[in-house]
């Protein structure tokens, strides 16, 4: 989901009341970003407070390249890690995730292994393959073994868009909710649906109810799913005692626009860039009785702090022995603190930018290839910006493109190299930028090695079902990463 698709954001059609409603009744954050602009690397680093080119959900095998887990990867959560949910074990919670885990899929990356008690959901994400032929079909999981597969177990209509797959994963988390009340646990839930990733999803009820079309079915259900689980806490009497988060884990995807994908707002560009578009997200914190209703932040956030700001609430401690890049958002959210702090876009294994108050600099600009552009790839359409949306990449290191993201959110009007305002704001970025470069050591890389023979050929549990698959002789080899 994009910046732009809630109403509260500006989206026209106004289809999010219940996430409007959030904003209303908790605080909103304008300025929340995600650490990475696709999908695995910024959930690796949700659950681990730490960057990716850190926990090692990045690759080497070309600069600057976005890379996440399909199905034949090799790599993923190195055990050296420590998440979220393993810490939260330690103040007695109880933990589930609902949803895509998107953090490796062999048995030594499975969620139950790294802090969660309970999973609902799938490895990778549903699109695709479609047909289970060349390909296992993406299997979904209830705890330790799979009980079925998309497309086959788990209905997803390619050609309507019809699937149950929210209405599931609501109940999922509903019941999730009502058991730990009943037996006084605490609990974290990490509910992290897919149904407006293509191919976009929505059930009978929601589809052709949306003037955006099909993906704002999906994004109506969603919107639905979380009032309803919103209202749960408050009819059980918990709401009070339950502190509540949504965000995205990356911008829209603009690929797969119009149809199927979103918007985000004034933003240049969206998922895969290092732009506004790719990295901003939509953020509501919601806790009533403690945030404020009717607050709007302008802190500088970003999905990492999730960590942080969890732990804090549960109260502990940050782990020491390693660098934690989330902040503690809390003094912003209940007492309206603004914390000073840098926000750093990477792609891959280069720092892209980084944004120091309203400045933006780019060390690095690259959109996508010409090769991938010429075949209708475009991350940016409607949207090319001379020297800005580069099909190159293009290094700025000697002379950072600035942008002032308060008078220019688009980034389309760099600031004059010749100005004093161009000097006295990248002093200040160089400080930062040399300091945090000091801190920076790169994790092991973990999304390097593809190999057909690791995929979802026989998960655990295929034996009972007999869905078990044959895999192919193994055949390692460098993943290769167009964009």
């Amino acid at each position: 989901m994009g910046w732009g698709d809630l109403g509260v954001f500006g989206e026209p059609s106004k289809e999010t009341p219940n996430l409007d409603q959030m904003a209303s009744e908790g605080m909103l954050f304008l300025d929340f970003y995600t650490a990475n602009p696709l999908c695995s690397p910024s959930r690796a680093a949700l659950l681990t407070g730490r960057l990716p080119v850190r926990n090692g959900f990045y690759t080497t095998n070309g600069h600057a390249r976005n890379a996440y887990t399909p199905q034949d990867i090799v790599g993923g959560i190195p055990d050296s890690e420590l998440l979220l949910p393993e810490l939260l074990k330690k103040a007695g919670y109880i933990n589930k995730i609902i949803g895509k885990w998107h953090l490796g899929h062999r048995p030594q990356f499975h969620p139950l292994k790294h802090g969660f008690d309970e999973w609902f959901g799938s490895p990778n994400c549903h699109f695709g393959p479609f047909d289970n032929q060349a390909l296992p079909n993406i299997p979904v999981y209830r705890d330790w073994e799979m009980i079925g597969r998309y497309y086959e177990d788990f209905k997803i209509d390619l050609k309507t868009g019809e699937a149950n797959l929210t209405q599931i994963y609501l109940q999922e988390a509903l019941d999730f909710i009502s058991k730990q009340q009943t037996s006084q646990q605490p609990f974290f839930l990490y509910w992290a649906i897919d149904a407006t990733h293509a191919p976009v999803y929505a059930s009978k009820y929601f589809l052709g109810t949306s003037q955006r079309g099909l993906y704002g079915d999906a994004v109506r259900e969603i919107d639905d799913s979380i009032g309803k689980i919103l209202k749960h806490l408050q009819k059980l009497g918990i709401s009070e005692n339950t502190f509540v988060f949504f965000t995205s884990d990356n911008g829209a995807a603009l690929i797969s626009a119009p149809k199927q994908g979103g918007s985000n707002g004034r933003f240049l560009c969206g998922k895969q860039t290092t732009f506004e578009g790719g990295m901003r997200e939509p953020a509501i914190a919601w806790w009533p009785g403690h945030i404020p209703a009717g607050g709007v932040s302008h802190q500088l956030g970003n999905v990492m702090d999730l960590f942080t700001t969890s732990l804090s609430l549960a109260g502990l401690q940050p782990p020491s022995d390693r660098q934690i890049d989330g902040i503690d958002l809390l003094p912003a959210i209940l007492q309206g603190k603004l914390i000073d702090r840098p926000i750093f876009y990477y792609r891959g294994n280069e720092m892209m930018a980084v944004r120091v108050g309203l400045y933006k600099a780019h060390y690095w600009t690259w959109s996508n290839s010409w090769e991938e552009y010429s075949k209708g790839i475009d991350f940016c359409p409607g949207q090319n910006v001379s020297g800005v949306t580069t099909h190159t990449q293009e290094e700025h290191t000697t002379l950072p493109l600035l942008f002032h993201l308060g008078r220019d959110p688009g980034e389309k009007y760099p600031l004059s190299f010749a100005s004093d305002e161009y000097q006295r704001a990248m002093e200040q970025i160089s400080v930062v930028v040399q300091q945090h470069k000091v801190t920076m050591v790169p994790g092991e890389p973990q999304l390097n090695v593809c190999d057909k023979a690791v995929m979802n050929w026989s998960p655990p549990g295929c034996e009972k079902l007999g869905k078990c698959l044959k895999p192919p002789k193994s055949d390692p080899k460098k993943c290769f990463w167009p964009h």
